[in-house]
């Protein structure tokens, strides 16, 4: 990327008055050169074999606490990569299908397929058999990988898919056999696509996000060139799933810099994560915010000892700055937290961290800009806009939906996020809400996710959302989803008289629904086409 002369761009900023385009202050981040093969995999693992020994961990089962060292990884990624050529007759450009918890076998799997250039396309476990229909129909496998408990599920399909079982004997003898005889290096090219990954379907259909091998290089670049010197590695324990864009992310992260991962391989339970993180002696802990939530609202912390945490990494969804600061009151030790969309900004050092509700700066890699949603117009620091990005971590597009594409690319490459954002005086992005989530208050702009974080800070409410909701006079209000704690009596008048006193008028909770719980994705993202319902099936309100 050509930058303007550095004296026309703000030092503290990155903002260009005559391109009006923000431009990374961070040292460049070197890249392969773009025509050289190299497969997202190879570039992981030549950058671990330069960090870590080959016995150290890699991989720790949480359940067991079996081991597997970065040697024993190589090993395996090989022997499944020529079964996966020389049994299943895979080869590049096809695609596979997965199905499967978190396990250690996953990241093996992965790398196995990426090595040989096939597409990874996975999904979540808990998908209903419509669900995985659609995806299947979207990315087109050749074959499936799943566990005994998800197989079943891919029965629906319309065209029948050879399903290899992940915890099965075969798999285990195709990734742990002695190579007998050797075969050529698939030559795979940074722009294939490297993953068909799903979008969450918050707000609409189901989508197949195509992303490259280079997309994935440039983010792995651009994570071990800010890594830190340390005298032991860093152990992480990854809540979050292999499936989500932000697993993927840090399976790929985690070798390239020699980390020790502790997979969660059993259903999530916060008492078994904090036993874990205790047990394991875990550094790094990356979750998605209903874990935030419980660790601040809960009292079983208590019971564990989590000195060995240095940080805290929360994404996917927004962390409102409230809730942050409930839980660095919680642990007074200040853990370093973020809210990170990983594909375009970063935190980077403790300085960084600790910028509450932010994002981090824009990556060495990466130009942004903030525009007014309906014009396109540019604008300065400090005013919030969509946020436009374009960089080699942008993905390719969207799998059969040229209209999608038509709609989220803009001239020159430039990728509409759909996010609502400002970046300030200092360069820091902060996320205010998503463009099509606004609720439109007598020509107001109202962000559900300000008064969702104003509910989360009240102490009997366990979790909240806001939707809007249809009003003759107004056009829209606010509803507020509330799941109170237990033996809670807060009523209706209660909550819209604390939000009353926070904001201004127009932005006031106008109606209350109280349930159970809040319909959400995998990765922590509120399902509002799912309370849309509720809201539409409850005539009371």
């Amino acid at each position: 990327m050509d930058k303007p002369d550095p004296s026309s761009i703000d030092p503290k900023t990155g903002f260009c008055l005559k391109t009006k385009i923000f431009y990374s202050l961070r040292p460049a981040v070197p890249l392969p050169p773009e025509n050289t093969p190299l497969s997202a995999a190879a570039f992981a693992l030549s950058l671990q074999s330069t960090i870590s020994s080959p016995e150290a961990t890699a991989l720790v089962n949480s359940v067991t606490s079996h081991r597997i060292s970065y040697s024993q990884f190589h090993l395996c990624v090989k022997a499944l990569a020529f079964s996966l050529r020389t049994e299943v007759g895979l080869s590049r450009n096809d695609v596979a299908f997965v199905l499967s918890p978190n396990s250690t076998r996953v990241p093996i799997l992965y790398f196995a397929l990426l090595s040989i250039g096939v597409a990874v396309s996975a999904a979540n476990p808990i998908s209903t058999k419509s669900e995985i229909s659609r995806q299947v129909k979207i990315s087109k496998p050749v074959v499936a990988f799943a566990t005994s408990a998800t197989a079943a599920k891919l029965s629906d399909s319309e065209h029948e898919l050879k399903t290899i079982l992940i915890d099965s004997a075969e798999f285990e003898d195709m990734m742990t056999r002695r190579i007998a005889s050797e075969l050529g290096e698939v030559e795979v090219r940074q722009n294939d696509v490297a993953a068909i990954l799903f979008s969450s379907g918050t707000t609409g259909q189901v989508k197949g996000v195509a992303i490259t091998h280079r997309n994935f290089i440039a983010i792995t670049a651009n994570y071990y060139s800010q890594r830190q010197e340390r005298s032991s590695p860093t152990v992480g324990l990854y809540t979050v799933p292999y499936f989500h864009v932000f697993g993927f992310h840090y399976c790929l992260k985690s070798v390239a810099l020699g980390d020790a991962v502790v997979v969660m391989e059993e259903r999530f339970e916060l008492g078994k994560m904090l036993r874990a993180v205790e047990e394991l002696k875990v550094t790094l802990l990356a979750v998605v915010p209903p874990i935030v939530v419980g660790m601040v609202k809960s009292d079983l912390t208590r019971n564990f000892d989590l000195g060995s945490l240095e940080a805290v990494g929360c994404g996917a969804a927004p962390l409102g700055i409230d809730l942050i600061q409930a839980f660095t009151n919680k642990f007074p030790k200040g853990y370093g937290m973020t809210e990170t969309s990983g594909v375009a900004f970063r935190p980077m050092g403790d300085d960084e961290y600790v910028r509450w509700g932010s994002v981090g700066k824009l990556l060495g890699t990466n130009e942004a800009k903030i525009v007014v949603p309906d014009t396109g117009i540019a604008l300065p620091p400090r005013k919030a806009g969509e946020l436009w990005i374009k960089g080699p971590t942008v993905m390719k597009g969207y799998v059969g939906d040229p209209k999608m594409n038509s709609e989220s690319f803009v001239s020159d490459g430039w990728l509409r996020t759909g996010d609502i954002c400002y970046i300030d005086d200092e360069g820091f992005l902060f996320v205010v809400d998503r463009v099509k989530e606004l609720i439109k208050y007598k020509g107001y702009q109202v962000s559900p996710a300000e008064l969702e974080q104003l509910l989360l800070s009240h102490p009997d409410i366990v979790d909240a959302a806001v939707i809007p909701y249809p009003d003759e006079e107004a056009g829209q209000v606010p509803l507020a989803f509330v799941v109170r704690c237990p033996k809670s009596e807060l009523d209706e008048g209660q909550v819209v008289e604390f939000i009353g006193k926070q904001v201004a008028p127009y932005k006031k909770v106008r109606r209350v629904a109280f349930i159970s719980s809040i319909p959400k994705s995998a990765a922590g993202k509120i399902l509002r086409k799912e309370l849309l319902k509720i809201s539409l099936s409850q005539s009371k309100l």
